[in-house]
């Protein structure tokens, strides 16, 4: 996809990328990306979030072990809105939108699970961003990192680049942390995120998504 031009342009032709194209990401332009990131906005200035890029065999490696390993206990929960119904509507309407363009049906499990499971290869993205921080950073910078990610990933659509954030990953962070060299004690691992050139002709890359409507998110208060 060609590089967006204005913020706006990244926001908007931002999505999740679940099938890339086989086509490796120089390291000068992650290098430019990650750099200019820096400069995304934390209380404070803790700038909390760590990470580390993998790519080539090292990334390969990785992911064999991955692949080959029981999924833990996630250290943090990202399910539990789905206890409420406006929030799960929310999730079931993405996931009826990504299974349906991939031609899994509802009650496919066994397509649901395979399609799912590429999350363990970042759905053979030539790049994976890690990310994870201290444990002394609470929910405050938990929030910072976030904010990072965000530009991180609008700064990727400004190279011409794409990419997933994987909270899946947690399910492996103590794989990860074996890999990176990390010490489980001190970091808590975060998320990954995938990183590559989107594929335009992947169904599951252009089905209609849907936001809710502006009024039911955001009041403006004490405008005439």
């Amino acid at each position: 996809m060609s590089k967006a031009t204005t913020v706006t342009e990244a926001v908007t032709s931002r999505r999740s990328i679940r099938a890339f194209l086989d086509k490796p990401v120089d390291l000068e332009t992650l290098t430019r990306v990650m750099d200019t990131a820096r400069w995304a906005a934390s209380g404070c200035n803790y700038q909390p979030w760590e990470a580390s890029i993998v790519t080539g065999q090292p990334l390969k490696d990785l992911q064999a072990k991955i692949t080959t390993s029981a999924p833990q206990q996630a250290e943090y929960d990202w399910a539990a809105p789905g206890q409420e119904d406006a929030y799960k509507e929310r999730l079931n309407a993405v996931s009826a939108g990504m299974f349906g363009a991939m031609g899994i049906a509802r009650d496919d499990g066994a397509g649901r699970m395979a399609a799912m499971m590429k999350n363990a290869v970042s759905f053979d993205a030539p790049a994976v961003l890690f990310v994870y921080f201290p444990r002394l950073m609470k929910e405050a910078q938990w929030s910072d990192t976030g904010m990072w990610l965000q530009t991180v990933a609008l700064l990727l659509r400004e190279e011409g680049l794409d990419s997933c954030f994987q909270e899946y990953m947690a399910l492996y962070a103590n794989v990860i942390r074996d890999f990176l060299g990390l010490d489980h004690e001190r970091y808590m691992f975060f998320c990954g995120m995938a990183i590559g050139y989107r594929d335009p002709d992947a169904p599951v890359n252009n089905f209609e998504r849907q936001r809710v409507p502006l009024d039911e998110q955001v009041k403006f208060i004490g405008f005439e």
